[in-house]
């Protein structure tokens, strides 16, 4: 009999999470290199290049990949002959104190966006508990470990549907990608369950987000199973959709596709779809007794020798602080932005508020007018930095608010990923623009901020209004003052793209 010790558990955890935060896993970093070589859309390869940046310098820095640093997931296979020393405490209580330590760490503090009621207050925990627990009994004198952390841009793209057991997996898929958008930050993973019941089929999905990423080899070796079949069939499918890095069009939507099935009803075919996002977090580690879990960091020889750095030559410089709505006309869709000056910024929370001191008749805390705003809610600051990560949130969660905003005489927005019609249309209307920063990169961005203050709602801890001074801040015009989109455009053109690259290329295999 195997004894496990509550300590055991608890530093295991709060390790984990920390290693997580600013460790990508190997094989993501391997797969997305890859991308990044093979990748044809210059604007999609850069954000790729961001990524890999942001990636090695968070592995360096050992600070967070992404501000948002998830809620936290944590499976337990315990072995039938463990015994569990908890103290009196129950399991999920032992797990919660593992994060709790973890997310307030002084030497790389963790973003809290956990809120207790998801219906009324959404107060904040301001520790990031609790963790979601799923326990398995199973042989053996061990306790395996997953721990994941699983931001909100991609969790918020989980699909479930009912199928009936005729209809096609992959039509469905395929169907549902594009509804999806492009706030999970692509390029990333899709895991998907099929069977069971409904909460089965989740469980699945969300299980199936642990595996290595090894489409690489199974494509060099070749399915050699019906499940491997349809991976391999809907990889290949959805990246013919042409969404690409960040929605901005390309050749790479998803690294890999995992599947995992239960039997079902006669009658049923459940199935659930969850993305992993850029900022794939997960660690496996196995308890046995003798102590907490030692996790051994990945070698910097696994990242690729990509340095990012603005492009000076081909980006438009911007003084924030004297933008006029003519220059904001003047900004052309797809085009590289490096903005100077003083930022505002303000998120779901925030925006909420303001819409009822508005619908109370009150003044607004800030004046807007002429200003920007950028969608964020960032780590805390330690030692020296000005901020924490702070990369972008995604935009379409302010769609319901943009009228109400750029009526203040906002000039524009910066966040991840596309707008929503409303949005595009109020943006049009006003002679406004939206901005899009690379989700995934939040430490590479917090670099060209070089000041923070909180100007308004400090109560609302990380979703509170900043004022940032930011330095040569990379960002791209998404929507133009005229309405056009490059999360429309951009697809498009490469999704017809690579159906003349599969033409041209079935046409010359039949020479």
């Amino acid at each position: 009999m195997t004894t496990v010790r509550a300590d055991d558990i608890v530093q295991s955890i709060a390790d984990a999470v920390q290693f997580i935060s600013f460790y990508h896993p190997a094989d993501y970093i391997r797969h997305l290199a890859q991308a990044y070589e093979r990748e044809q859309n210059p604007a999609a390869r850069d954000a790729i290049a961001q990524i890999l940046t942001n990636s090695r310098m968070s592995a360096e820095g050992r600070r967070p990949i992404c501000q948002d640093t998830g809620v936290v997931n944590v499976f337990l296979k315990v072995g039938t002959e463990v015994r569990l020393d908890l103290n009196g405490q129950t399991l999920q209580e032992v797990c919660d104190e593992g994060v709790r330590r973890g997310y307030l760490d002084p030497n790389n503090p963790l973003r809290a966006s956990i809120v207790a009621d998801p219906i009324f207050e959404r107060r904040n925990t301001r520790d990031n508990t609790p963790c979601v627990l799923s326990v398995e009994l199973v042989p053996g004198h061990t306790v395996e470990v997953q721990v994941a952390a699983k931001g909100g841009g991609s969790e918020n793209k989980t699909q479930f549907a009912m199928l009936n057991p005729g209809q096609s997996i992959v039509d469905w898929v395929l169907k549902k990608l594009p509804e999806m958008g492009a706030g999970w930050c692509p390029p990333g993973m899709l895991g998907i369950g099929v069977g069971g019941t409904a909460e089965k089929a989740m469980l699945m999905a969300k299980q199936s987000l642990m595996e290595d990423i090894d489409m690489s080899e199974l494509l060099a070796r070749g399915p050699q199973t019906d499940v491997e079949k349809l991976r391999v069939e809907l990889y290949e499918k959805v990246n013919a959709l042409g969404i690409g890095a960040q929605g901005l069009g390309g050749l790479t939507t998803v690294l890999d596709v995992k599947i995992h099935t239960a039997p079902t009803h006669a009658a049923s075919k459940p199935i659930a779809m969850i993305p992993n996002c850029a900022a794939t977090r997960h660690v496996h580690f196995t308890l046995d007794g003798s102590g907490p879990a030692q996790l051994e960091p990945p070698s910097l020889d696994d990242w690729p020798k990509i340095d990012w750095v603005p492009d000076y030559d081909n980006s438009r410089r911007i003084n924030l602080d004297e933008l006029t709505r003519e220059e904001v006309a003047s900004w052309q869709p797809g085009q590289t932005l490096l903005l100077s000056g003083k930022l505002l910024t303000g998120r779901d929370a925030a925006h909420m508020r303001m819409k009822k001191l508005k619908d109370a008749g009150e003044p607004l805390p800030v004046d807007f007018k002429n200003r920007v705003i950028y969608y964020v809610g960032p780590v805390d600051a330690v030692r020296d930095e000005a901020v924490g990560p702070a990369g972008p949130t995604t935009a379409t969660r302010m769609d319901a608010y943009t009228d109400m905003m750029l009526d203040t005489g906002l000039l524009a927005m910066v966040g991840k990923a596309e707008r929503g019609p409303i949005a595009v249309e109020s943006i049009k209307r006003h002679g406004a623009a939206y901005l899009m920063a690379v989700g995934g990169a939040a430490y590479l961005v917090s670099r060209a901020i070089r000041a923070a203050r909180v100007v308004a709602f400090d109560d609302l801890g990380m979703e509170a209004i900043h004022e940032f001074e930011v330095q040569d801040m990379p960002v791209t015009v998404a929507v133009d003052a005229r309405g056009v989109s490059v999360h429309d455009t951009g697809p498009r053109m490469w999704k017809a793209k690579i159906e003349a690259m599969s033409t041209d290329s079935t046409a010359t295999s039949t020479v």
